[in-house]
């Protein structure tokens, strides 16, 4: 890396708070604005929520904390639960920094460990949204050879959270196949786990049940000051209907419809 663009990186870690990492140029965009909600409308999750939230806050104050995996069903709050609880807790803790980086980036990470550790007073949450893998290849053994067991060890001053519609980050049916057609099947089994394994924290996102659903969207009210009603309850099951699915998401899209029909302005 060059000396300029090593300057440009030092101020704007020094003056912002977030990033997406660029790898072409290799250097950090800043987001001056995160898509995230307030925490407080993030229900149904709570579990989940508590966990990850004190992980993070741990990992600011500078303790030990564990790499995290936030897996399950789409559109139920993975990826913004983690921008939602960095943006609550970066003004407490001024040095903590965001960093995503996209799942095509990944073989990048070992070089944005390099940069991350001139700067060991900040604490930098890399943040790698909807991974998966169809097959073993390089990419899958180079983020497991990140996590552990690489030569370079992981920095102390950066923590990985990585969002997965898989549990093992790749389908259930490659796992299920080589139990039943590999020769060495425990070795091939074994490897094809081995990665999640290497996070502290499974953080599992399930369906929400309609009662769920729902509490969703009267929280949503409640907050955007709209009149929760049997005539909204049964407008949102049937929108939900429509979808096919009952999800944080689902509700969401059904409060912004529902602004957009009574002309109210919602403030993101």
């Amino acid at each position: 890396m060059g000396f300029w663009q090593s300057l440009l990186i030092k101020k704007q870690i020094l003056k912002n708070s977030a990033f997406i990492w660029n790898s072409e140029n290799s250097i950090l965009d800043t987001i001056i604005e995160i898509n995230s909600i307030d925490l407080k409308l993030l229900v149904a999750i709570d579990k989940q929520k508590n966990t990850l939230f004190e992980n993070t806050k741990n990992f600011a104050k500078g303790n030990f904390t564990n790499n995290a995996l936030l897996w399950g069903s789409r559109g139920n709050g993975k990826s913004t639960l983690i921008k939602s609880i960095f943006n609550k807790l970066k003004n407490d803790f001024v040095k903590l920094r965001l960093i995503q980086i996209n799942k095509n980036d990944i073989f990048d990470i070992e070089k944005i460990y390099k940069i991350i550790s001139n700067f060991p007073e900040f604490r930098f949450i890399l943040f790698i949204d909807d991974l998966s893998f169809e097959k073993i290849d390089s990419d899958y053994k180079i983020v497991k050879s990140t996590l552990d067991g690489s030569i370079q060890n992981q920095p102390k001053n950066i923590i990985l959270y990585i969002t997965s519609n898989r549990r093992h980050l790749m389908p259930r049916d490659m796992i299920d196949n080589e139990r039943s057609s590999a020769i060495h099947t425990d070795e091939s089994v074994e490897e094809k786990i081995s990665l999640s394994d290497r996070f502290g924290l499974w953080i599992g996102f399930h369906n929400f049940s309609q009662n769920e659903y729902l509490n969703i969207i009267k929280t949503y009210c409640e907050f955007y000051k709209l009149n929760f009603n049997n005539e909204i309850r049964d407008n949102a099951v049937r929108w939900s209907l429509k979808r096919g699915n009952r999800n944080g998401r689902t509700a969401w899209q059904f409060i912004i419809n529902l602004a957009a029909e009574n002309d109210l302005k919602l403030n993101f």
